[in-house]
């Protein structure tokens, strides 16, 4: 395909997606049904239909018109890109722009230009006052890609080399000791020796950070309460490798590759459908809007309404009752959302402490994307219980 063919495959299947049709669903039967697409084209079509998502509105506004065409138009003049040397009607590319394209459209401000619901934005300001303008505008680029160094098997250094041998370029990141952000062949990644051999793994560098935050002393049983892929299962298995780690997801499918990562990383994991007795450390990375991984899943800032946060604040509250349980006298429970939002966060933590003041709060930070990573809240509240 030529870049100008990409363009227009992105185009249609952007109209799919405001029809309603979900992305991932979009873009998996375009892969299926177009075989004189490479792995190369699937993935600039990819990037061009996810770019769009990231910035909905400003490309809506910068293109003139709410169709896969017009918001095409709008990220390549977003992008600087002059839109005649791709829409020219020649082979599969977009027909040339009419008179009324080329005057249609103007720079985005406002809602428009942090790609944001009204709703939203008015959330972000008065929830990150002056980081809220950097928040939004973080959340239209792309994601960095970050592995975690496994250290129950190598040291960071001998992670690096190797990766480097393998043509992988990374460099360490000041939010974690462990975190690696990938430079080159980002995509190439699990066919390497270091990642089969479980030397590194995917994970986001705020992730490794919120790990890294949760004080060790006295874990010697674990508990993972909303474990999902396993990321931060693992991650704790490294970091406290003589403890029992306990792994609980609400949908146990979640974890159905766990134990083969944990035995490629090296690491002793009990996957458990129910939790019994007390633990030392709960983590509990809760369901959320998944604000803070916008760009990783963009869709996510569109679907969410008032309502469903509402929802997801209920959700959250009731499994910080159940692990609240599950810790042991003088444990810790570490609250953990993919959030920037203080519904989310900070007044969940004041809620759980209100009702129950025999606990503390311990060590907590919120990661913004300007910090580097995706955005985290994390919060360890310890049971004062006797």
């Amino acid at each position: 395909m030529t870049p100008a063919a990409r363009i227009q495959a992105a185009a249609e299947l952007i109209d799919r997606i405001v029809a309603g049709e979900a992305a991932e669903k979009a873009l998996t039967t375009w892969g299926r049904t177009s075989r004189f697409a490479g792995s190369k084209d699937r993935a600039a079509v990819r990037d061009h239909v996810f770019d769009v998502l990231r910035m909905w509105r400003s490309t809506a506004v910068k293109g003139g018109g709410e169709h896969g065409r017009a918001r095409m138009l709008g990220l390549l003049r977003l992008r600087g890109i002059d839109p005649d040397t791709l829409f020219d009607g020649k082979g599969h590319a977009p027909a040339p722009l009419t008179e009324a394209e080329r005057a249609a459209g103007r720079m985005p401000d406002g809602a428009d230009a942090w790609d944001l619901p009204d709703w939203l934005a008015d959330r972000f300001r008065s929830d990150l006052g002056e980081a809220a303008g950097p928040t939004a505008l973080a959340l239209r680029e792309r994601a960095p890609v970050f592995l975690r160094v496994n250290t129950l098997k190598c040291a960071l250094a001998a992670a690096r080399d190797r990766l480097a041998a393998e043509g992988v370029e990374t460099a360490p990141h000041t939010l974690s000791p462990t975190a690696l952000e990938v430079l080159s062949c980002a995509r190439g990644l699990v066919r390497t020796g270091a990642f089969t051999d479980g030397w590194v793994e995917l994970q986001d560098a705020a992730s490794q950070a919120v790990v890294d935050l949760i004080p060790p002393e006295g874990a010697g049983r674990v508990l993972d309460f909303c474990a999902g892929g396993g990321g931060k299962t693992l991650a704790l298995a490294a970091r406290l490798p003589g403890a029992a780690l306990f792994a609980h997801d609400a949908d146990p499918g979640r974890m159905s590759d766990l134990p083969q990562r944990a035995a490629r990383a090296g690491a002793k994991v009990t996957v458990t459908r129910q939790p019994e007795g007390a633990f030392d450390l709960v983590i509990a990375d809760v369901p959320c809007s998944g604000s803070g991984a916008w760009r990783r899943a963009p869709e996510g800032k569109w679907r969410l309404t008032e309502d469903r946060l509402t929802d997801l604040q209920s959700i959250q509250a009731d499994i910080l009752a159940t692990c609240a349980s599950f810790v042991a006298p003088g444990g810790c429970l570490a609250y953990a959302t993919c959030s920037v939002l203080a519904a989310e966060n900070e007044a969940q933590v004041a809620r759980f402490l209100a009702e129950r003041p025999g606990w503390r709060r311990g060590p907590s930070r919120q990661f913004l994307p300007s910090d580097g990573g995706d955005g985290f809240f994390v919060c360890c509240l310890i049971s004062g219980r006797a």
